[in-house]
């Protein structure tokens, strides 16, 4: 199945959220935001880009969506100028929406997840404390069918589409579809191209990408890693989901994801699509142990533990060198 209709209308979400981010961002309000029970942000624009994501999609299909935020706090009297500001920013976007409606669409986000039918998982805003530096950030949606992604699109409204060049263009959209490769276009022209993963088979010469915040990948580990591997490079360090985007056309070869707890577990949305554009680019992505990433089993990848994205080429060595690294058994 080509999934044509479904990446049609998830590929204008994502654009219509992307330019709403990317409003916000340039606004004052930038920087309003909730503080989480996990003491994790949620802002204006991630509470904008999740209305406009699942109005489209709501639009067009009746498959249930698994998404990060829930909108109860903007119930709130404490938040009350924080739910004016989306109720804005989303007319901005899409004039002659009810406050009913946005919040509606915001709140239709339990899905639980699990093995048959489809659903859509949504970050609406990956890497949020990137977005509230001005650095890098996601909005990350993808459609899993019988506990298998099928379709996947990362919006990356702040990456520079040549990394040796960081002030130059800025901002793609990256598109894979089961059995169809990896894609990727600039927001502002649909003309597409491939992408491919590197073709380096020597650690040595790779390039590792992996969080800016430590709390979501051991450093420590991944030091040792790099030393096991004697690569040389330093590794590039930044938020969100784009860098599996960059590991997709070939800027890294490696993106560690390493517990920091034993208790940690990964969420869905975390991971769905950026899984999907490495593997039809190429590469392969699973958990720390070369497990396969099971996307059936909730709302949070209970049955792995960390994440490894690599060319392919260097996965079964740069596995291997994880779990000596840090001491990890099966």
């Amino acid at each position: 199945m080509s999934f044509k209709a479904e990446r049609i209308v998830a590929t204008h979400a994502v654009l219509k959220a992307c330019g709403l981010c990317e409003t916000v961002r340039s606004s004052p309000s930038s920087g309003e935001a909730i503080l989480k029970n996990d003491s994790t942000p949620v802002t204006v624009a991630d509470f904008g880009s999740q209305a406009l994501i699942n109005l489209e999609l709501m639009k067009s299909f009746n498959y249930p969506v698994m998404a990060e935020e829930e909108g109860s706090a903007l119930q709130s009297p404490d938040y009350r100028h924080i739910k004016s500001m989306v109720l804005e920013f989303v007319n901005g976007i899409q004039p002659g929406l009810s406050e009913g409606k946005i919040l509606a669409a915001i709140n239709n986000s339990s899905y639980k997840g699990g093995r048959t039918g489809r659903f859509w998982t949504l970050d609406p805003i990956d890497g949020t404390k990137g977005f509230l530096r001005d650095e890098q950030y996601a909005i990350a949606l993808a459609l899993i069918e019988d506990g298998k992604v099928v379709l996947g699109i990362l919006g990356c409204p702040n990456l520079p589409r040549n990394l040796e060049k960081p002030d130059a263009q800025k901002g793609c959209l990256f598109i894979a579809v089961k059995g169809g490769g990896t894609v990727t276009r600039p927001l502002d022209n649909p003309e597409e191209r491939p992408v491919a993963v590197t073709g380096i088979d020597d650690p040595c010469r790779a390039i590792v990408c992996e969080s800016v915040e430590p709390s979501h990948s051991s450093r420590t580990d991944s030091d040792k890693f790099r030393e096991i591997l004697k690569i040389e490079s330093p590794p590039i360090r930044m938020d969100s989901q784009c860098k599996y985007g960059l590991v997709a056309r070939g800027d890294s070869s490696i993106y560690l994801r390493i517990p920091t707890s034993s208790d940690y577990t990964e969420k869905v949305w975390d991971h769905a699509a950026g899984w999907i554009i490495v593997e039809e680019a190429g590469g392969r992505v699973t958990d720390v142990f070369g497990n396969p990433v099971d996307f059936s089993v909730g709302r949070s990848l209970e049955s792995n533990k960390g994440i490894v994205a690599t060319n392919g080429r260097l996965h079964n060595r740069v596995i291997a060198a994880v779990r000596t690294g840090s001491g990890m058994n099966n």
